[in-house]
């Protein structure tokens, strides 16, 4: 079996959370959510684990630190096509995130970025294969 990777995100708002990334296409796997938390399927090895801040408390002895007051760490999602990122982007900013950048164009790579209602920051790229 293949690695998969799980990360988990501190949200306000679990229902709200959840609309956030159906709208950027992505799955919920209800077998592994409830009411404090959802698993959210970006890929077939990649999941988002939505956390209520006391749920996440009880997974890490460290203090929560909120994602909209400091960051703690960016994710970049690879994409099929500069079509993908535009519509990745404007599918999160119409659920409610927030832009954090203008697209970049690096020619053999194209970026933005954006963060989710609960200021956890992502950033769709598309990266030509034969520079890659």
């Amino acid at each position: 079996m293949p690695r998969q990777l799980f990360i988990t995100l501190p949200v306000t708002d679990i229902p709200r959370a959840r609309g956030f990334y159906e709208a950027l296409g992505f799955s919920i796997n209800e077998a592994m959510s409830g009411e404090n938390w959802a698993c959210i399927a970006v890929s077939e090895a990649i999941f988002l684990m939505l956390s209520t801040h006391a749920q996440f408390r009880e997974h890490s002895p460290k203090p929560l630190v909120l994602p909209a007051e400091g960051a703690t760490c960016l994710f970049a999602l690879s994409c099929d096509s500069r079509a993908e990122v535009d519509a990745m982007t404007a599918a999160a900013l119409a659920a409610g995130g927030r832009s954090l950048h203008d697209p970049e164009d690096l020619g053999f790579m194209y970026s933005t970025a954006f963060e989710d209602p609960d200021g956890n920051g992502f950033g769709p790229f598309w990266m030509d294969p034969a520079a890659a």
